[in-house]
């Protein structure tokens, strides 16, 4: 794709769409909080979304409920209540999502990818976005990521790993009813697959490349819980073992002594199903394609460089904000919870005023960040 340049535009091939003051690309609950925390500072704004609004959330197994708790996810002020006053499903989310977008009119375009972000010698940014085959270019002061970290699932590069029984993503217990499934992973994910699997009535093996689950990683009611199926060998657990190949019929599980190396032992696990609980990765290359430089961390990798008290990148009006501040994170850091802070930063860089409220604990709506509020 070639960039648009001053020709183009007296040549009269591109033609702007539309300016606005704010471009947000990423319309889950972040990009979708600083859309109503711009608009309450007067700042005019529009919110690109590559599928539709919560999109990650869509991926969700039915019926999964965040670990997180109602007032931790809700956003721009609004109240999120359920029913049980327990964690919410995903597809609540998605509900109350909705509700704000309808709360607010935010002006989220829907099933529209950015495809690229070019500065131009005014200061200014075009945005090229595309719908249905047609390519449009908008014009905006400032542009802002918030377009998450789980763009992809982070493949093993195996053998057999592209065979149809496999599977990145959980589709919920049914599916595995009466069939032999082996789930790989050891934190959040592969355990609640684990015990919602085993307790839908599949024969669940599990393999995990440690000897034993980070307690970080696991909540603790999940953690004691499959514990307890494992030692009374409910579950069946290969410890300290990774998948090296796959077939229609088995799978093989080779031992290893550092979590990463085979040390030539090896174990054939029978498998109608495989759920590969991997984690996912960040599609970070239409920042990188718009200059932002990215490095790798202790905790993550492809992030992008920016000043934490703005949250602006090395590219001057360019932003970044959500879980795709930490690129492709190893052990997580960034989420909706952490995220509020962003938002707040953002904001006062763009107009000099703190957002009048953000999510519904109070000492955030009176502008105490969620990380001081964790440090007092």
């Amino acid at each position: 794709m070639r960039p648009i340049n001053d020709v183009d535009v007296m040549n009269k091939e591109i033609n702007i769409q539309e300016k606005t003051a704010v471009i947000i690309i990423g319309g889950g609950p972040i990009g979708l909080e600083l859309s109503v925390a711009l608009t309450r500072q007067g700042m005019a704004n529009v919110v690109f979304e590559a599928a539709q609004v919560g999109d990650a959330f869509m991926r969700w197994p039915p019926y999964t409920h965040f670990f997180s708790t109602p007032e931790h996810v809700a956003i721009a002020g609004v109240p999120l209540h359920n029913l049980s006053q327990q964690g919410i499903t995903g597809e609540e989310y998605l509900a109350y999502l909705r509700t704000v977008v309808e709360l607010f009119d935010i002006d989220v375009r829907v099933y529209e990818p950015v495809t690229a972000v070019e500065k131009q010698p005014d200061g200014s940014f075009w945005v090229r976005t595309e719908k249905k085959g047609q390519t449009a270019v908008y014009q905006a002061q400032y542009v802002i990521f918030a377009n998450g970290g789980m763009a992809a699932p982070r493949w093993l590069g195996i053998p057999g790993e592209e065979l149809p029984h496999v599977t990145h993503y959980f589709p919920g217990p049914h599916p595995y009813f009466r069939t032999k499934l082996l789930i790989v992973g050891g934190k959040n994910s592969a355990a609640e697959a684990a015990l919602r699997c085993w307790r839908g009535g599949a024969q669940v093996s599990l393999s995990y490349r440690r000897p034993w689950f980070d307690p970080d990683r696991i909540k603790p009611h999940m953690r004691d819980d499959l514990k307890d199926r494992i030692e009374r060998e409910e579950i069946l657990y290969y410890p300290a073992t990774i998948p090296v190949e796959i077939t229609p019929t088995h799978v093989v599980l080779a031992s290893t002594e550092d979590g990463v190396s085979p040390n030539g032992h090896t174990t054939k696990v029978e498998a109608d199903f495989v759920l590969l609980a991997t984690g996912f990765v960040a599609d970070m290359s239409l920042l990188a394609r718009t200059g932002v430089q990215l490095e790798n961390r202790e905790y993550c990798s492809d992030a992008p460089v920016h000043n934490p008290e703005t949250m602006e990148t090395n590219v001057a009006g360019v932003f970044v904000a959500g879980t795709a501040v930490g690129g492709t994170q190893h052990r997580t850091r960034h989420f909706i919870s952490t995220s509020h802070d962003d938002v707040i930063r953002i904001v006062r860089a763009l107009t000099g005023q703190t957002p009048p409220q953000i999510g519904t604990i109070a000492a955030r709506n009176n502008a105490v960040t969620w990380r001081e509020v964790m440090a007092n």
